[in-house]
């Protein structure tokens, strides 16, 4: 295949430029302001160039497309993730009210237009969390659009948004991870999902990706700490604090759904892993079978990072760069696809970021019975109300009726 060009923005440890790097694109620059990620990054891949200190803020378009030596509309794509945060279901479970074109952590992409603007490239792919789609960050979206139409007047392109929300397990990723793509091709073309790879009956599981590093010699800087930690063996594979409601089975400790999903959540030998997080709490999951945290070499098996891949910084950072990568597998359907659409032919092949099956896994590991410890809150719990009527709606409700006081 032809070796095509990129500039990437966001670039983070790098999952996103690797999958599209097995499709035949070449990263010119790549603009990232974190220490740990620019050192994972030169690490790994010392040519591609860095530009100092990585800000996109701080980025000149028409400076940098005369220093790669690239004229308007010769670049073939822009890529990147955009802070997500504010789109991200965690965002939204801390403030209902979330605004995020009022969010500060949104201004990076106000300096991405102005490179669209400059370069023209034959596309623009940009990566974020499902919840990019929602009401919420539907406002972003229409900016973006806004932008895109303004750069159409003023340069008689075509840019069109297209929206592909997909599950990162369908492309042989071991992790159920829905992300979603915004493309933009300059010649007006709708951009279709890329085919998927696996159906749900071959899907890779935490098994297949971690299953030959299982065993029980780990360091300590793995247990998990805090005032749940002797919860959690009581919890079973593929199960959260719901296990220990009155609808799971378990000893009624919490209300039902009064806690965000991946509080004490498992993973299940048999199943793809759990979405994998960038900052988690002390008790936020998945969590292993063996009851501890995942190690940065699992952390980059589930999200399909070669063993080789360097990850740069502590084991804090390791995770943080892990957890807001996107999976390379999944970032090479998508490469594969684009090209499709830049007219070429791109025969089929297997990905190399896919881990074949290990086959079927040992059985679940035994439970734990409840420790005495946390025994007295079986007389405190409540369910949830239901939705609209939780402590979050409550306040707001509350909030407004204040406003509306004389």
């Amino acid at each position: 295949m032809k070796t095509l060009r990129s500039i990437s923005l966001f670039t983070g440890a790098g999952g996103l430029d690797l999958g599209f790097e097995a499709a035949g694109f070449r990263p010119l620059a790549c603009f990232e302001r974190d220490k740990d990620s620019r050192s994972t990054l030169r690490v790994n891949r010392p040519d591609w160039w860095l530009p100092e200190d990585g800000d996109v803020e701080t980025l000149r378009p028409t400076r940098l497309m005369s220093t790669l030596g690239i004229a308007p509309r010769e670049l073939d794509l822009i890529l990147g993730g955009p802070p997500c945060q504010p789109f991200s279901k965690s965002a939204l479970w801390a403030r209902e009210a979330a605004d995020p074109i009022g969010d500060e952590r949104n201004r990076p992409l106000l300096h991405l237009n102005r490179l669209i603007d400059a370069a023209l490239p034959r596309a623009v792919v940009l990566e974020n969390v499902g919840e990019a789609t929602s009401k919420t960050g539907a406002t972003v979206l229409e900016s973006f659009e806004r932008a895109l139409e303004r750069i159409n007047r003023r340069s008689d392109t075509n840019y069109r948004i297209s929206v592909a929300r997909l599950n990162a397990a369908e492309y042989g990723v071991p992790q159920s991870r829905e992300r979603v793509f915004v493309i933009a091709l300059r010649d007006g073309q709708k951009f279709v999902s890329p085919p998927k790879t696996v159906d749900d009956q071959e899907y890779r599981t935490a098994w297949d990706a971690i299953g030959d590093l299982d065993h029980s010699a780990w360091p300590d800087i793995l247990k998990m700490k805090g005032k749940w930690a002797d919860l959690l063996p009581s919890i079973p594979e593929g199960m959260n604090y719901l296990f220990h409601t009155e609808r799971g089975g378990g000893v009624p400790l919490f209300g039902w759904r009064t806690r965000y999903w991946s509080f004490l959540l498992k993973l299940a030998k048999n199943r793809p892993a759990w979405t994998i997080q960038a900052s988690p709490g002390p008790a936020t999951g998945p969590f292993h079978w063996r009851n501890r945290l995942l190690s940065v070499p699992e952390l980059k098996r589930l999200q399909t990072f070669p063993d080789s891949y360097e990850i740069c910084g502590s084991s804090g950072s390791a995770r943080k760069q892990l957890g807001n990568a996107v999976p390379p597998a999944l970032a090479e359907a998508v490469a594969l696809q684009l090209r499709r659409f830049f007219g070429e032919i791109v025969p089929s092949h297997e990905s190399k970021f896919v881990r074949p099956s290990l086959g079927l896994p040992p059985a679940p590991e035994a439970v734990s019975a409840v420790p005495t410890a946390y025994l007295h809150l079986q007389s405190i719990y409540q369910d949830h109300p239901g939705p609209g009527l939780g402590p979050g709606a409550r306040q707001k409700s509350e909030g407004a009726a204040t406003q509306r006081r004389p």
